[in-house]
């Protein structure tokens, strides 16, 4: 068994490569899609499962809050996973498979983007069936409504990478090895990232 000390090494040295080997376009053509959506006054909505959920919810907040530059219109931003109540009705009536999706049934509107922030995309699964099929689906009727799809996702992207309009993926390291820890990790760092970058572009506009 390894030391606790060689562990830390090792999470960190990975981390310092997956940052260097982030995809610096793919980033640039996420942050252009939500900037096109403030241009545009079209809605932000953000979705995700587990801790997927948490920066979902995060997401929401910076998107919503950090950006803000006085003088300026702001960011119309919301999570679909903070409301407990919503979320258990719709999984009860008309199962989890469609709790993002009957949210922005009759809300969003063409040019509206929806945030999709998943580990493995789309792809696996486990006891209740195929991973992330929530965020599957709300990606499908968004697509077919006029809306755009952003993903934050890791390993090989999954369904999401393939069906969104721009996507950024954690990579491996040189050595072929993911995480759920880093990926969830690094979304938080792009987030921030995306963040930060936004409200500079606010401020210059």
């Amino acid at each position: 068994m390894s030391s606790t000390h060689d562990f830390v090494d090792t999470y960190l040295r990975e981390t310092a490569e997956i940052a260097l080997g982030t995809s610096r376009q793919d980033l640039t053509a996420v942050i252009d899609v939500l900037f096109d959506a403030w241009k545009n006054d079209r809605t932000i909505y953000t979705c995700g499962n587990g801790g997927s959920a948490a920066n979902a919810s995060h997401l929401a907040c910076d998107i919503a809050k950090f950006t803000w530059v006085e003088g300026k219109k702001r960011f119309k931003c919301r999570s679909l996973c903070d409301n407990a109540a919503l979320l258990s009705a719709l999984t009860n009536d008309v199962g989890f498979n469609r709790i993002f999706l009957e949210q922005l049934d009759g809300s969003m509107g063409p040019g509206d983007v929806l945030v999709c922030l998943s580990v493995h995309g789309g792809s696996g699964a486990d006891k209740a069936g195929p991973w992330s099929q929530n965020l599957v689906s709300a990606a499908d009727f968004v697509k077919k409504h006029g809306g755009k799809v952003v993903a934050l996702v890791g390993y090989d992207g999954g369904a999401l990478r393939q069906m969104a309009d721009a996507s950024i993926i954690v990579p491996r390291t040189s050595g072929g090895h993911t995480s759920t820890p880093h990926v969830e990790g690094f979304h938080e760092v792009y987030h921030h990232l995306i963040c930060e970058r936004l409200r500079q572009m606010v401020a210059e506009a």
